[in-house]
């Protein structure tokens, strides 16, 4: 990735500038985290439904990673006891639309390769 002037960003841990990116890094490789906002980013969802979207993950993770992204201002826990995206977590899924279209490329061409 480049920046306008075409020079490549440093990605160097003690640069200031690099802050936001690596606490999104931090946040977002964190086991399950892209997973609860891949769920809930076409419609809201109770915990129970959304526990029962997430397979393997235990109801104790679930609950750690809701209360992180509402830490984050990614996801909001309404009076009904409904979890939604923000603002910003629907611009993240927007952004999250890439790696989804890439991992479908990704997917054809390792099968593809495979056989």
């Amino acid at each position: 990735m480049r920046s306008a002037s075409g020079a490549k960003p440093s990605r160097g841990h003690e640069d200031p500038a690099n802050e936001p990116v690596l606490a999104a890094i931090e946040l977002l490789g964190r086991p399950w985290t892209l997973r609860v906002l891949w769920e809930l980013e076409p419609a809201p969802l109770g915990f129970l439904e959304l526990r029962r979207r997430m397979g393997q993950c235990s109801s104790s993770v679930l609950s750690v990673r809701l209360q992180q992204l509402q830490a984050a201002d990614l996801v909001v826990k309404t009076p009904a006891k409904i979890y939604e995206l923000t603002l910003a977590g629907t611009e993240l899924g927007t952004a999250l639309t890439s790696v989804w279209d890439w991992s479908r490329r990704w997917a054809d061409t390792a099968d593809s390769g495979s056989g």
